[in-house]
Parts: structure tokens; sequence; C-alpha cells
């Protein structure tokens, strides 16, 4: 089976994690948390970084600090993981579901076209005329790497004074060329930052997260919230909910080693999705999905767009598991899960267009030519 995307583990991983363990800081305190805290700042150029169990973790605290409560709402994409959308529910804010634009992120045309028409401002904040809710946040997701427009999205968010959380979980080490933002990483430019280091992303902490924050000072709520809220730690006194948010020290060993081949692994997926690119120009039927040209993007994984009719993306994925080729659609959309049903959405029309006709198709960093040329083949059918 050619998988769809796992990790690539060729650094000094084993070597990391023997050390961990051989001095015995296995668990959610050691020398390795705050070294990946602080190699990641560094990569970033951040004020400093807090990594977590998970990047869902990221985004439950990053709406936390942001001052989302059940009385607010937050718009989001609904071309997304669910993961960027279920933390509102945790909090008991309520999703107001945006469309995609090309891109496959979310579309700004009619994102200030809501904030304009179907919102007023109000001394409470930026009011939804439909429901009363104030919009308290914008959730906006990197979509498989691919830098979203965060010129716009940030004025936007100044303009209406509204948090604005940028979930990477897919992005880190995507960032701008040119523009406002140049030089500036994905996750940077927001008022918060969540990061993900799941096993299927570029890099790997088995599992993971990482929040970032512009104001310090929030940062490290966050990191006081991850860690149950201690106050006193001897004492176990506590002044506020806390959560068991923190990365252990192993997790963390293994993020220092996979940081170390960041770089090298984004030059890999790179050179991999111009090899598939030039493949599919001479095949009738088939294209890849384009990339910010504004950006140096991560390319974390590869969007096989079906430009016929006649090809069908459940068959066609049939077709390539059947050859051993791990395939998978976009997500359901988020507007149509069971229990987003009643909430708002802004005229979704090109999220149902690519979700149709989008399929992800093998992107490992350890992904051989030969396996490309056969995943090529197996496409021609």
């Amino acid at each position: 089976m050619i998988p769809l995307s796992v990790p690539c583990l060729m650094g000094n991983e084993m070597n990391y994690i023997a050390d961990a363990v051989l001095n015995g800081w296995v668990s959610t305190a050691g020398g390795y948390v705050k070294q990946l805290e602080h190699n990641m700042s560094k990569y970033l150029g951040t004020n400093g970084a807090v990594v977590l169990q998970s990047g869902t973790a990221a985004m439950h605290l990053a709406l936390i600090l942001a001052g989302v409560t059940h009385e607010d709402e937050v718009v989001v994409p609904t071309l997304t993981f669910i993961a960027a959308v279920n933390p509102v529910k945790y909090i008991g804010a309520e999703p107001v579901f945006m469309d995609c634009d090309d891109t496959l992120n979310i579309d700004c045309d009619k994102l200030e076209d809501f904030l304009i028409k179907e919102c007023i401002k109000t001394s409470l904040g930026l009011q939804n005329k439909l429901t009363k809710k104030i919009i308290k946040a914008i959730i906006v997701v990197h979509v498989f790497g691919n830098m979203a427009q965060m010129e716009r999205l940030r004025a936007l968010a100044d303009e209406y004074d509204i948090k604005l959380i940028e979930d990477t979980t897919e992005a880190l080490g995507t960032y701008y060329l040119k523009g406002t933002y140049q030089e500036q990483f994905a996750g940077t430019i927001g008022d918060f930052g969540a990061y993900s280091f799941n096993g299927n992303k570029i890099i790997t902490t088995g599992g993971g997260g990482m929040l970032i924050a512009k104001d310090i000072r929030l940062l490290e709520k966050g990191r006081y919230l991850s860690t149950q809220a201690k106050d006193d730690a001897l004492s176990y006194v506590h002044n506020d909910i806390g959560y068991n948010y923190r990365m252990t020290n192993m997790q963390a060993a293994l993020g220092v080693a996979q940081l170390e081949k960041l770089e090298e692994y984004i030059e890999i997926k790179a050179k991999n999705y111009h090899y598939y690119e030039k493949a599919l120009k001479e095949m009738e039927g088939y294209k890849l999905l384009k990339f910010n040209d504004k950006a140096r993007n991560n390319y974390w994984f590869y969007s096989l767009f079906l430009q016929k009719d006649s090809v069908n993306r459940d068959d066609l994925m049939s077709r390539l598991r059947e050859n051993q080729i791990e395939t998978r659609p976009i997500w359901k959309l988020n507007h149509t899960q069971k229990m987003y049903l009643n909430n708002q959405s802004y005229y979704i029309e090109k999220a149902f267009h690519y979700w149709k006709n989008v399929i992800n198709i093998p992107c490992s960093v350890n992904l051989s030519t030969e396996d490309m040329d056969y995943v090529v083949q197996i496409l021609k059918g």
C-alpha cells in the first residue's frame, strides 16, 4: 500500500527519546518540553510558544483567551476538519459557517459581505442581525498548508474589532514571500495561532499541538490554564478552571528531532508536488490545485481536482484503493454535520463543488519517484 501521509523519522528521534527515558523524564516535565518551545519560537520568530497535547487543545485555549463566551458567535469555514469547529461548542458559543474560495480557504469576499450586510456595530461589538449575538472571533484555516488571504483577513478583523485565530495545524513552515506580511509565518499574523503535530502532519510528536499568541500575557495565561491552573502547586490551590493539556517530555523529544528536519521535508514536499504537477499536465481530466503564489507554502497535502463529470470521485478512490493506493476525499462539510444543521451558514456554494470533485493523493515525505509514477499510471486507467 502506498499510504496517504505517514511520518518520516530519519533524524535524531531515537537518540532524544532514549535520552528522555534514560533520565526518567517521560511525563509533562522535562527539558525537551522547554527546548521544543524555545526552538519553535525561534523558528517562527514569536515571543514564545506553549506545546500541548493536541491542535484541538490549542484551538480551545485560543478561544478562551480571545474572550469567547456562550453568548457569542465565531465565524468558521465549512470546508475544514471538524476539530477547527468543535472547540467553539466546547465553550457553548455558536459557529457561523462560511464558504471557501478556489484555494479551498475561507472566502474573504463572502466574509466581508456577511460582516457588512448581516451585522451591525454596537457598543458590545459586532452583532449578528439574525441571532443578536456578538461575533467575537474568526477562525481561518490554512487548508492543506496553503496560506490564506491574511492581509484581507487581518484588515477585516481590525476594522470590526474581531479576534483572528489561525488554525495552522496543516501549515507549519508556510510563510509570505512578499506583501504586508513578508517573511511572516502562518499562525503569527492573527491574534492566536494553533498548530498540530499529529501523526500525519509534516512533522509529528505522535500526537500534540502548540499555541502562540501576539500578547505574551495571554500566552502565559494559556500555559497556566494548560497545566490545571495551578496557583500553588504544593498546596493544590487553583483559582481558575484549568485543563490537562500539556505535552509530555517524550513527545517533545520527538518534536525537537522532527523540527531539525522541517526545512528539508518542505523542500522534498515541494519537489514531489511539482513532479506530480508536471505528470498530470499531460493528462486530460485531472489537475493539482495551486498554492498561494505570494507564499512559500509547506505543500502538506496535494489536492487532485477532477475536471470531467465522467470521473466519479468515489469510483476513482475505489479503483486507487484496489491498486494499493490510499487516498481520501475532502471532509464532509461542517455545516451539513448533524450537530450543526441549525447553525447559520452564509451562501455555501463552492465548498460543495470542491467537496464533490477533490481527492488527496499520496504525499508522504518518503514518497519515491516510483511511487508517484505508479499513482499517475493508475490515474490514467
